[in-house]
């Protein structure tokens, strides 16, 4: 079978994504998209229409690494595709660990499902717009992690290709324009990008492990977040409607007052204690420490 190029959208669409480097998901079921690499396809590239199982992907790592792989792909596949037949379920796993072995994407599962999350820019809406706050059934979650275990273990999902984008029926997202339609399943429309980007021969990147934390990335603060923060501090806070700020009230200077004179020699030393005391040694003790002769 063949994929649907639809070239004539309208004239450049091949590059309508490329307007900025990364695109956040625009709608909830719709992955974001990324800028291709810029350069001339291989030499070699040889067009190929046909629609091609991706490769079975390869787990490497540590057990930490695997723990944390499968808690974000089943994370993925509840919150995009909790209620749709194993073939979607499916689908949604096999376009995610598509992207992980594409050099547009970060090389490991959570990283590709939580790319732009540290800029409220996710390529998967559910990872920035709240729903994971939702508590997850336990019955949907125990089937997503089924389908993500099996993916992980080296499952291809065939029908799908090497779809890397997806959206729902409802949303009709800018970059489809200038993408190649591989199937439908479930609830989703998925595609892969024209030409040599699309092809098997593009995903080459190695998956080595590393990682990151299962969820969402720290929000990071842009340099015009810093500078919006500075100038806010410099400013005065300005005073309550129908209030005036009271006048500076100028401050009595300290006069130096004269002591009282029963007072004034309250620091001298008592006479009774100005000369030192007779002493109270006995005599016979009186050369006691002294050397002896």
């Amino acid at each position: 079978p063949t994929g649907y190029e639809a070239d004539d959208h309208f004239p450049g669409s091949a590059y309508y994504q490329l307007a900025s480097d990364e695109t956040a998901a625009p709608a909830a079921g719709v992955t974001g998209t990324v800028a291709l690499p810029a350069g001339p396809e291989p030499a070699d590239y040889a067009p190929d229409p046909t629609l091609r199982p991706a490769a079975p992907f390869l787990m490497r790592g540590t057990p930490q690494d695997k723990a944390r792989a499968l808690e974000c792909l089943t994370t993925a596949i509840y919150y995009e595709a909790a209620n749709e037949p194993d073939d979607g379920q499916r689908a949604v796993a096999q376009v995610i660990l598509n992207r992980v072995r594409h050099p547009t994407f970060p090389a490991t599962v959570c990283g590709v499902i939580y790319q732009g999350s540290e800029k409220a820019g996710c390529q998967f809406s559910y990872a920035c717009d709240g729903a994971m706050a939702r508590r997850p059934s336990r019955a949907a979650w125990l089937r997503a992690s089924r389908v993500a275990a099996s993916a992980l273990a080296g499952e291809v999902f065939a029908p799908v290709g090497m779809a890397t984008h997806y959206h729902t029926y409802a949303v009709t997202p800018s970059w489809n324009r200038s993408l190649v339609m591989t199937g439908v399943f479930g609830a989703h429309f998925f595609h892969r990008w024209k030409g040599y980007w699309g092809t098997g021969a593009a995903f080459k990147q190695a998956y080595l492990g590393g990682e990151p934390y299962p969820g969402p990335h720290p929000r990071a603060v842009t340099a015009a977040e810093v500078a919006a923060a500075a100038a806010a501090a410099t400013v005065p806070m300005p005073a309550m409607p129908g209030t005036t700020a009271p006048a500076a009230q100028p401050q009595p200077v300290p006069v130096p007052v004269p002591v009282q004179q029963e007072y004034a020699r309250s620091g001298d030393v008592r006479p009774e204690y100005s000369a030192a005391p007779e002493s109270q040694v006995l005599d016979k003790w009186k050369d006691s420490g002294q050397p002896l002769r």
